[in-house]
């Protein structure tokens, strides 16, 4: 059976179609309440079912939200995730996801196709990055968010601005203090550990990783030990194996003739939780373990750690909270509740959790 159609209802309710559509579209414009009541009336008894993008153009408000993550499969962009879809529906809004792989240019085309469905706001999660490789790309996005944001979108990035993005409203920037975060790890981490550190990063470029390195650095200086080493590796799983792989061959070789640990003692900090797993399953693989033949920590408490064994120290990021207060942040002013935010984010903190990851054996 073919839907009914508007033009069916208002004729049975004896009103023009734009009347019928302002009563069953949700316009602020609204007839009397007699018309009103004939006009539902009549849409019952045809089965109409209203048109999701005719409500958002009489309401001016779509109920869409975009969200942009690297990788939904990465703990740390679920996590955020679930916060964005709490929050959502706080707003009674639905959510719609993109994910890039990181490419501030596949960022943009997601953008420009959010904003081409009238989405009433956008949420975007991952790094950002001053790679030259993603010069144009970034170019590009900015281009795009601003053009959004300039017809009245609105925007939050998790972590650092989009390069180059200077819409004056309607931008929203959630920064995480990775920084000071990864400085408060070295320094505690410092205070029971006398050998080396060596650091494994993402990619020269990507905001996050180098925040969390320089920060690492830091605390290292202020608790007056050398600058730690940098492995620099893809920003994911396989690259912590694959320098885990280049630190167990340096653990081994270090060995005597039985064996036996001679002198080289590492604590490794990769820059997120999924290296630090993977970094942990190459130093498995080599049958090295951990924390006796080298300690481990990383960054941000994603979920899956509450099965890692043995339990890794981390910074602990309140995850699901970033979500919410990105979502909340791009709620208009005039369109607060007690429940949204709105305007600038509140600020982020975190803690540091050190477990048994780092734990020395003697």
């Amino acid at each position: 059976m073919a839907a009914s159609t508007l033009t069916e209802v208002a004729r049975l309710a004896g009103v023009s179609p734009a009347t019928a559509s302002r009563v069953l579209n949700g316009s602020a414009r609204k007839p009397g309440k007699d018309i009103a009541e004939r006009v539902r009336q009549a849409a019952d008894s045809l089965g109409y079912i209203p048109n999701a993008q005719a409500q958002g153009l009489a309401k001016s408000s779509s109920g869409l939200i975009g969200l942009i993550v690297h990788d939904i499969a990465d703990p740390y962009f679920s996590a955020i995730a679930r916060g964005v879809q709490e929050a959502a529906r706080e707003q009674r809004k639905m959510v719609l996801l993109a994910t890039t792989g990181g490419s501030p240019a596949d960022e943009k085309e997601a953008v420009a196709a959010f904003a081409a469905r009238r989405a009433d706001s956008i949420v975007i999660a991952g790094s950002r990055s001053a790679r030259t490789e993603d010069q144009e790309g970034n170019a590009e996005l900015a281009a795009e968010l601003d053009r959004y944001c300039r017809n009245g979108g609105q925007v939050a990035v998790v972590g650092h601005p989009v390069v180059g993005a200077s819409a004056p409203e309607g931008y929203h920037v959630v920064a995480v203090p990775n920084q000071e975060l990864a400085d408060a790890l070295a320094t505690q981490l410092a205070g029971g550990w006398d050998g080396e550190f060596v650091i494994i990063g993402g990619p020269e470029g990507l905001f996050t990783s180098d925040d969390r390195i320089r920060g690492f650095q830091e605390g290292l200086a202020r608790a007056a030990r050398p600058p730690a080493e940098i492995l620099r590796s893809s920003f994911n799983r396989s690259g912590g194996y694959e320098a885990g792989l280049k630190l167990a061959a340096r653990i081994k070789a270090a060995r005597d003739a039985n064996g036996e640990p001679n002198g080289l003692r590492l604590c490794i900090f990769a820059v997120n939780d999924v290296m630090a797993i993977g970094a942990a399953a190459a130093l498995r693989a080599e049958g090295l373990r951990i924390p006796r033949d080298a300690t481990i920590a990383g960054f941000d408490d994603i979920e899956t750690l509450r099965d890692f064994r043995p339990a890794l120290s981390t910074v602990r990021l309140p995850l699901e909270d970033i979500g919410r207060l990105a979502t909340r942040a791009t709620v208009p002013a005039a369109d607060d509740n007690e429940d949204a935010d709105g305007g600038q984010p509140q600020p982020i903190t975190g803690e540091v959790a050190l477990r048994r990851s780092t734990q020395v054996v003697v």
